[in-house]
């Protein structure tokens, strides 16, 4: 049945998020979907998130679009910005005009260069440890409503829960081994990525969607796919 209004629509997320609590779940896959959902039933363009590594410097994981993907770039070598200060504070941080603001100027800089126009930040936290942050990149400006700042935050809270809770990493240490995980198949995407684009004439975004179609319909994980793809045993 196709889901029709916006609490079905909400359901059907939080559904989609706790059913990757399985043996070998694929961590990627799982926090794309979350800022996929995101964009899908909040009031925004784009989203993009950052997690800290072991060491706690914060890496972009997952993103919409290549536009919200350089943005995070841009804030983390900036070192500020509205998800730096979510990571750090563990509190939401919203910014309904970019272009008014006074500070964080690397960051209003690179998001209105890329079209976007107001930022709603969510921490990605849970029993006190924050993980991580997700930017919510709005086309124009205004904060968001109550409604869409909690389902936001929900989802977030949702998809953490199902990161640190996953029957394989009980231990602080696993934990790592997954967060690091998930920043080693980062750097393997971006490089099949551009493998992909060069030689099937994509753009990025595109050339992202083909790799995770294939790694899906093969029962493969991106990490998996985007190696082979990068050590040229697999053209796409």
């Amino acid at each position: 049945m196709v889901t029709s209004t916006r609490a079905e629509r909400a359901s059907a997320a939080f559904v989609k998020l706790t059913d990757t609590l399985v043996a070998d779940y694929d961590v990627v896959d799982l926090l794309h979907i979350l800022v996929e959902e995101s964009v899908g039933l909040l009031d925004v363009a784009a989203a993009g998130l950052l997690l800290a590594d072991p060491s706690g410097e914060l890496q972009v994981v997952a993103s919409t679009s290549e536009q919200s993907q350089l943005v995070e770039v841009l804030q983390l070598q900036a070192g500020a910005g509205p998800c730096v200060e979510c990571y750090l504070t563990g509190a939401a941080v919203a910014v309904d005009d970019i272009a008014g603001l006074t500070k964080w100027l690397g960051f209003r800089q690179a998001a209105l260069s890329q079209g976007f126009r107001s930022v709603h930040a969510v921490p990605m936290r849970v029993h006190g440890r924050i993980i991580g942050a997700m930017g919510l990149f709005g086309a124009r400006e205004g904060f968001l409503t109550a409604e869409d700042a909690a389902i936001g935050q929900a989802l977030a809270d949702v998809a953490t829960i199902s990161l640190m809770q996953e029957r394989t990493i009980r231990e602080a240490v696993l934990v790592n081994e997954q967060l690091q995980l998930a920043l080693n198949t980062r750097v393997l995407i971006e490089q099949a990525k551009g493998v992909i684009a060069h030689t099937a004439g994509l753009d990025m975004d595109a050339a992202f969607n083909l790799l995770r179609s294939h790694a899906r319909a093969n029962s493969q994980s991106l990490h998996v796919t985007a190696g082979r793809i990068v050590d040229r045993s697999l053209t796409l």
